[in-house]
């Protein structure tokens, strides 16, 4: 049966279709005879009861520079689809936490992917943090002195922004490093929330594995390595994908959260494991579909559609 899929999302103008999962996941869609609909976080509104949005069908193409045709915009009570896909990038922002609220009252009547509620209860950076054995050690504060003490307790640590994204904002601090207190000064006049702060792990330089669960079971892979001189490994800050399987301690992991997966309604998430320790559930807007294809011929989108039909 044809759903009808609502895409809230940055504006399909400005994705670059060789990388992005949104545009992955919509191209399988679309294959399904799906009818798909197009909108900006923007144009959500909550009046009398009703969450609506300026919707506007769309049709893809696997074309550079010509990859999308959109019709004039529509308003639309959205618990007249089937489904939304909460696809806007972060960051984790009040505006991003109000479109949770929003959906919510659509969900799961409308079925959200991922569940608005649980995403907002679910900060990348902070559901990890619910697995301290599977993790490095890590500190959550403003406190500027317990960050001094934490870099003096593990020589080289991580500084970044609590709900950052794509790489902006990390900085690797070692244990000589006269910058600490003018890093933290800028973050405390930038940031209002917390920051974080990691011990270093030096298997990074081989890579900050991606991977893909699907209700909890991972289905794919990708290894990504920071550039030369650069301690960030995200592809948007210039890392290198390369093709990956699971190691015994990843299989582990990945068991070991995927029953909260699974409670949470998370059908689409990316983790990210350095050595043998993860250091994200990102549960927002899960990226690396169109690299585990590339690399492994995986189709993660028709694993993630199979799944959304499923529930359906």
């Amino acid at each position: 049966m044809a759903l009808k899929i609502g895409i809230q999302m940055d504006h399909i103008s400005t994705i670059n279709i060789d990388s992005d999962s949104t545009f992955a996941l919509s191209m399988e869609a679309q294959s399904r005879g799906h009818k798909l609909f197009h909108y900006t976080p923007d144009r959500l509104q909550y009046r009398g009861g009703m969450v609506s949005a300026d919707l506007e069908l769309m049709s893809l193409r696997n074309e550079k520079g010509n990859h999308f045709t959109l019709d004039d915009p529509l308003r639309t009570d959205l618990s007249t689809l089937d489904v939304v896909l909460l696809r806007q990038d972060p960051p984790f922002d009040m505006s991003y936490i109000t479109s949770t609220h929003i959906l919510e009252r659509i969900h799961p009547q409308t079925l959200v992917v991922n569940d608005p509620a649980s995403v907002r209860n679910a900060p990348e950076k902070i559901l990890v943090m619910d697995f301290p054995d599977l993790m490095p050690d890590t500190l959550i504060t403003r406190d500027l002195a317990a960050i001094s003490e934490f870099r003096d307790e593990f020589g080289d640590i991580i500084i970044k922004p609590l709900y950052g994204n794509g790489g902006a904002g990390v900085f690797q601090i070692t244990k000589d490093d006269q910058n600490l207190s003018a890093l933290l000064e800028m973050f405390d006049d930038i940031y209002v929330e917390p920051f974080i702060a990691q011990r270093y792990l030096p298997d990074v330089r081989q890579g900050d594995k991606r991977i893909i669960l699907v209700n909890g079971d991972p289905v794919g892979a990708i290894n990504r390595i920071p550039a030369k001189g650069d301690a960030r490994s995200n592809m948007h800050a210039g890392g290198r994908a390369e093709h990956a399987e699971l190691t015994d301690r990843e299989h582990e992991i990945c068991e070991r959260i995927a029953p909260v997966m699974r409670k949470n309604g998370f059908i689409f998430v990316g983790i990210d494991v350095i050595g043998d320790f993860i250091t994200e559930i990102n549960v927002t807007s899960p990226t690396g579909i169109r690299e585990i294809q590339k690399f492994s011929g995986t189709d993660v989108a028709a694993i993630v559609w199979d799944a959304i039909e499923d529930r359906l």
